[in-house]
């Protein structure tokens, strides 16, 4: 049904539909007309999301820069729940990982072979050449961001810095692939070739997906693909890229005791990096890093 020109616009701006969304609209029909996968408008974000997710984003930067100025040898990832818990609070967020079906902490911490969903303890004592993996998401006025980093605990061998090294060159590549009006096989195409390239295998059991309104959302990032195919990424798309790099095979096995915490099915080393990203009008936005 073709929307009235002055009326308000289905995204919820308040603005004139032809001001908004109606050229937005007119491409997207367009590429279905070719055929094309195109987003849903339940997946576009207004300019009042997208202000809601910055600072749902701001909380959960902060939380891990304070983690990289405190994480050192001795430390427990209970300890590294403790403070995600207190800053995140503190500062007006809600933890999006506690309670979150079941989950019973704050953060995940993922360490060495464990690919993700690590769950903080008091008995997990970080030691010097360890890697681990701090996995948050924070809410805020009901808004979502999320975003991990690997951390090297003291010196690390130099086998592990760089597979945290190339994990992470790894996500960037993905987002250099995010163009509007691109195709979301490019990101998981751009994420395979450079980690195939470097001797490791990509994570297929998880991957990224859209955030902002809710946790997890439309659509699927897979971070293996073939370029110019999957859905359109189309401009007011949040979502994040987070590839999950093993320095072995790339199969895994759930612990069944906690049923959450992924390990490595050979036990070598996994890391990740993810990031919350918007698709712009010229380009992209990253908002959690």
């Amino acid at each position: 049904m073709k929307m009235n020109k002055n009326a308000p616009c289905w995204c919820g701006s308040g603005k004139k539909y032809k001001n908004c969304h109606e050229k937005w609209d007119e491409t997207i029909n367009v590429l279905r007309l070719q055929g094309k996968i195109v987003p849903g408008h339940n997946l576009i974000k207004n300019a009042e999301d997208i202000k809601w997710i910055k600072k749902a984003a701001a909380i959960n930067n902060g939380v891990l820069d304070l983690i990289e100025e405190k994480i050192c040898p001795g430390m427990t990832t209970e300890e590294i729940d403790q403070m995600v818990y207190n800053y995140t609070t503190e500062h007006g967020g809600i933890p999006a990982d506690l309670g979150f079906e079941g989950y019973p902490k704050s953060v995940c911490t993922s360490v060495n072979n464990e690919v993700c969903h690590g769950i903080p303890s008091p008995d997990v004592v970080l030691k010097e050449g360890d890697i681990v993996n701090v996995d948050c998401t924070t809410i805020f006025h009901k808004h979502y961001a999320d975003a991990s980093r690997m951390f090297c605990v003291g010196k690390v061998s130099e086998e592990a810095q760089r597979l945290v090294d190339v994990t992470k060159e790894c996500m960037e590549k993905g987002i250099e692939a995010v163009r509007p009006w691109g195709y979301l096989g490019d990101i998981g195409a751009a994420i395979q070739e450079h980690a195939h390239k470097n001797g490791y295998t990509v994570v297929r059991d998880f991957c990224g997906h859209g955030v902002g309104n809710g946790f997890h959302e439309d659509p699927y990032v897979r971070h293996i693909g073939v370029r110019n195919t999957g859905m359109i990424l189309a401009p007011g798309m949040v979502f994040t890229i987070e590839p999950m790099i093993n320095q072995g095979v790339y199969q895994l096995y759930i612990d069944q005791k906690n049923g959450w915490t992924a390990y490595t099915k050979d036990g070598k080393l996994s890391a990740q990096w993810e990031n919350t990203l918007l698709v712009t009008e010229h380009g992209v936005e990253i908002l959690a890093w």
